[in-house]
């Protein structure tokens, strides 16, 4: 396994784990912080936003785990 897989791995990790808490507030219909609040940093983006930017962090981190090298994926069978 070449050394980019492990970075790769790493931030793919990091993507899924901010993929929680903008899914769970945007699921339960609070505001949060994301890249697109105004004031960039401390204001409060809507529930929407939050649901999908934590979308697009799982497919993010989907890519950058299960794309790259050989991690095995979901249905991995060593028969």
């Amino acid at each position: 396994m070449q050394w980019l897989h492990y970075i790769s791995y790493f931030f793919g990790g990091t993507f899924f784990a901010n993929a929680v808490p903008h899914l769970v507030s945007g699921l339960m219909g609070r505001p949060f912080q994301s890249p697109f609040a105004k004031p960039p940093g401390r204001g409060l983006s809507s529930s929407v936003v939050n649901v999908l930017w934590g979308f697009l962090n799982l497919v993010f981190g989907y890519v950058l785990v299960f794309q790259v090298g050989d991690f095995p994926g979901p249905g991995y069978s060593r028969h």
